[in-house]
Formats: structure tokens, sequence, C-alpha cells
């Protein structure tokens, strides 16, 4: 059983900050590659940060610098640090994790950036 739970989205103004949690169950986040995607309307669904088992990370160049992916291993949380918020951030964000040749995706979580 493999679950992911993203909270923590909502309506901020530009220049916000919003802090995005995804709790996992059946998998470890310390030793499992994770990542965010979103999608906004109309678009395709986007990576833009992941955290590899060696705790290296990776942005797309959209958000870096103002995003940060993040794990709390005893917790067994990812999380999405996102500040200086822009209305093109708008989006449903998706934590994910690939497993046994198998995607698995929590549920999203809306973020709206309004200006």
């Amino acid at each position: 059983q493999v679950q992911l739970v993203e909270s923590g989205g909502g309506l901020v103004q530009a220049g916000g900050s919003l802090r995005l949690s995804c709790t996992a169950a059946g998998i470890i986040v310390g030793i499992t590659d994770m990542d965010w995607y979103r999608q906004a309307p109309g678009k395709q669904r986007e990576l833009i940060a992941s955290i590899m088992s060696d705790g290296s990370t990776n942005y797309a160049e959209s958000v870096k610098g103002r995003f940060t992916i993040s794990r709390e291993n005893g917790r067994n949380i990812l999380y999405l640090q996102m500040d200086s918020l822009k209305p093109e951030d708008t989006a449903v964000y998706y934590c994910h994790t690939r497993r046994w040749s198998r995607d698995f995706w929590g549920q999203g979580t809306q973020v709206t950036v309004s200006s």
C-alpha cells in the first residue's frame, strides 16, 4: 500500500509563501526519490522539484531559487516550501514517487496566487 496525501495549499497574494506537505505511507521518504509536480489549467503536468534518496535536489528553472524541496525522515513527510509566489505558480500541486515500476500520486492540493 502506497498512499500520498498533500496538504497546505490555499489562496495567497503574490510575493507570499506557502508550505506544502506530503504525508506518505507505504514508502520511506528518506530512501525514496520523491517529486513535486504541478498542473495549471490547460497546461501539462510539469515536474518542478525532486529529491533523491541521497538527498540531492533538482528544480525546474521556473521555481529555482524560490521553492525548496525537503523531507522530514522521522515523520515520513515531504515538503515544498514556496516563497516569492507569482500568479503563474497557480496550479494543482501533486507529490509523486515511483515504486516497483508504478507511479503513485497524491490527490493534489490547489495553490492560487492572486495578483
